[in-house]
């Protein structure tokens, strides 16, 4: 579910007393094993890691105004989420992921970077500081440019594109227009004309 709250700590005070606790743990994991380049916030509308502006001034491909996300942990309806960024478009690191998660025993459920679960123990909190810990902010950015930073330019520079081909099209249908105009009016008036000799 997308929160309101403006700090981290508001968004755990406002969740039940089995969440806040869960959550806060996997807090204080992620925090432990964070990079010094990376921030915490509130980023849609969830508890937020993330690589600021002032490091990576380019920031999110989907929306430049944010910064370019790393991490992050919601409380939704039915379960709890883990986002983990830094393993989705990375498939070595992704491999090693789900290859230490595996060998602890424990259910992955996770779509590309998303993880589901309902309680804390359902979580090797040991491979989730692992893998927050291999990825520091200099490798996290090269990693993101590579798996999306190129399939991002191509995105903007076909905006312009786009524009150019549609003016024409635009003019076109102007200059239809006018002349069709001018043809109804040449019509009228000779329209007027006739009924004007018929009298």
């Amino acid at each position: 579910m997308r929160s309101t709250a403006t700090t981290v700590e508001q968004y755990l005070a406002r969740l039940p007393a089995d969440r806040r606790e869960a959550l806060a743990a996997v807090r204080r994991v992620v925090l432990a094993n964070l990079d010094r380049g990376y921030e915490e916030g509130i980023q849609y509308g969830m508890i937020g890691y993330y690589v600021p502006h002032r490091v990576f001034p380019a920031g999110y491909h989907c929306d430049p105004r944010q910064p370019l996300p790393f991490a992050g942990m919601a409380s939704q309806k039915d379960h709890l989420s883990l986002f983990l960024g830094c393993v989705y478009g990375n498939p070595v690191h992704e491999k090693w992921f789900r290859g230490a998660w595996a060998r602890t025993g424990k259910k992955l459920d996770m779509g590309k970077a998303c993880i589901r679960f309902k309680r804390l123990d359902d979580l090797p909190l040991e491979v989730i500081g692992e893998a927050i810990r291999r990825i520091p902010v200099t490798e996290y950015i090269r990693s993101y440019q590579k798996a999306f930073g190129e399939a991002a330019a191509r995105k903007l520079s076909a905006r312009p594109a786009r524009k150019a081909a549609a003016r024409p099209r635009a003019v076109t249908k102007g200059k239809a227009a006018t002349r069709n105009g001018a043809r109804t009016g040449a019509r009228r008036k000779m329209a007027t004309s006739a009924r004007a000799k018929g009298k």
